[in-house]
């Protein structure tokens, strides 16, 4: 492969003439400049320039094998050539966050979730805080995710023998060490170096089961196969509008070994995530970019590109043909869609409102699971049929209502997300631990030896659809938790 001089690869700085070095690789991006889904802008910002920074988080590394052909490849960057060596000048955003990084607490200062993610605040980029925090609108539905947890009561049960406890359980035919898995959520790389992989060790090593995205830093196989040989894995589907790729990514990912198929539901569009699409309005560009691509929605803009947004009930018959693999709907928000998955053959639901991150007002997935298994029994469905929910669970207690309430399992993805960003493997299976420790401790003084004794008469729900309900002051989640701000007062603060 020829070697390419940084200073030959910073002459081809225009829009009709542009290479970029992405991973010690010199391609010629001039033509796929326009087609570019996140806008032309993020790629013009490096013309001539190393963009590997830029490129790593945001994408899998074999997406440019996959989606351009090898002519675009002219060379590689010639690193004997110690006269032109690309410098990167340090930011001040990331000096910002090299000092902030090295004042971090301890672990062992970690005594919930809300910790991490108070941590994760001042030590993530402004992007990536940005795309992990934020919510759609005025992120109401995220809010009420966790604020609905404390509109149910606990009735503990006394007099009973909790020496000995037992949280393990089943899920989709998996022996797991707790009703908790990690749910699929994009981008990792923005928040740590080897982003999903993370994840998927810390995952391994608690027994509990991790749920891939579509839209991971990593590529598929490099997540599979960092797993154990034991550890099971689900997938999370974006359909495609090209039905082919998607038959050929399930069908791959089936001889991987994924044990559950879990297709996204509610996301035909994205919603509008304004902290996120805030970062990028204040991400100046170079002087010679006045196109006018659309980045509205800043780091998520290109997820939109491929979803098929005409998914609907008659195309489950095409996806139990293309797998044997159980097939799961992540996403539902109603009593009328859990029954409708249930008699269309899917072996269960995701009760999930996206995070909060679609639709401002969808109802948390904790309000909504009484009345959805309520469906599900009135129509005797509920035997076979898997249901969990994820949005909003940050203690064992809340994992504790979940299963209380009729939830098989519970997901958590920002959680997950802000232990691996501040203290990578060891944050995460320190989550994990604490989450499990709660729920031990919840179990014990609810009266529950095992998870199958915990049932719906222990907690007290009558408040729970009650919006307006006094609730007490969650102080942890208010001081995690970042409100909106004007445009004009992002970099003022």
């Amino acid at each position: 492969m020829k070697s390419i001089s940084p200073q030959e690869i910073a002459s081809h700085n225009t829009k009709d003439d542009l290479w970029v070095v992405i991973h010690g690789k010199v391609y010629d991006l001039t033509e796929f400049l326009p087609n570019h889904p996140g806008g032309q802008k993020i790629i013009l910002k490096y013309a001539g320039q190393d963009a590997t920074d830029a490129f790593e988080p945001i994408h899998p590394p074999d997406i440019i094998t996959r989606y351009l052909s090898p002519e675009v490849c002219m060379g590689k960057l010639d690193i004997t050539d110690s006269a032109g060596v690309m410098v990167k000048k340090e930011s001040e955003a990331d000096k910002q966050v090299r000092l902030a990084r090295e004042n971090m607490p301890s672990l062992d200062e970690m005594y919930n979730a809300f910790d991490f993610e108070s941590v994760a605040k001042t030590v993530l980029k402004p992007e990536a805080w940005a795309y992990y925090s934020s919510g759609s609108d005025d992120e109401i539905s995220m809010r009420e995710n966790h604020n609905a947890f404390h509109r149910i009561w606990l009735r503990p049960r006394v007099m009973i023998n909790v020496k000995q406890l037992d949280l393990s359980t089943d899920m989709l035919g998996t022996k797991v060490s707790m009703p908790l898995y990690i749910t699929g959520t994009a981008l990792g790389k923005l928040g740590h170096k080897e982003g999903e992989l993370v994840l998927t060790r810390a995952a391994g090593q608690k027994n509990i089961i991790q749920m891939i995205p579509t839209l991971a830093s990593c590529s598929f196989d490099e997540i599979v196969d960092m797993a154990q040989p034991s550890q099971t894995q689900w997938l999370q589907l974006y359909v495609n509008s090209d039905r082919s790729i998607t038959q050929k990514f399930v069908q791959h990912a089936e001889k991987r070994g994924i044990k559950g198929l879990f297709i996204t539901v509610d996301a035909p569009q994205l919603g509008r995530r304004e902290k996120d699409m805030r970062v990028k309005y204040s991400d100046k560009a170079p002087e010679e970019m006045n196109e006018d691509a659309n980045r509205n929605e800043g780091a998520a803009r290109y997820i939109s590109t491929f979803i098929d947004p005409s998914l609907n009930w008659d195309d489950l018959d095409w996806l139990k043909g293309i797998t044997k693999m159980p097939i799961m709907l992540k996403g539902i928000q109603t009593p009328e869609d859990a029954v409708l998955a249930a008699k269309h053959g899917c072996s269960g639901i995701v009760i999930s409102n996206h995070g909060g991150r679609q639709l401002d007002f969808a109802p948390s997935a904790i309000e909504l699971l009484p009345e959805i298994m309520d469906a599900l029994r009135a129509e005797g469905l509920d035997k076979q049929f898997e249901v969990y929910i994820d949005g909003g669970i940050r203690r064992g207690s809340d994992i504790f209502k979940a299963i209380a309430l009729g939830a098989k399992g519970v997901g958590i993805g920002r959680p997950a997300l802000f232990a691996m960003s501040t203290y990578g493997d060891e944050g995460v299976k320190k989550l994990i631990q604490l989450f499990y420790d709660e729920l031990v401790m919840c179990m014990r003084l609810m009266g529950a030896p095992t998870i199958k004794h915990i049932t719906r008469d222990m907690v007290d729900i009558r408040n729970l659809k009650d919006h307006f309900v006094q609730s007490p002051l969650d102080y942890l989640g208010h001081h995690a938790y970042e409100q909106m701000l004007p445009r004009g007062r992002i970099n003022k603060l």
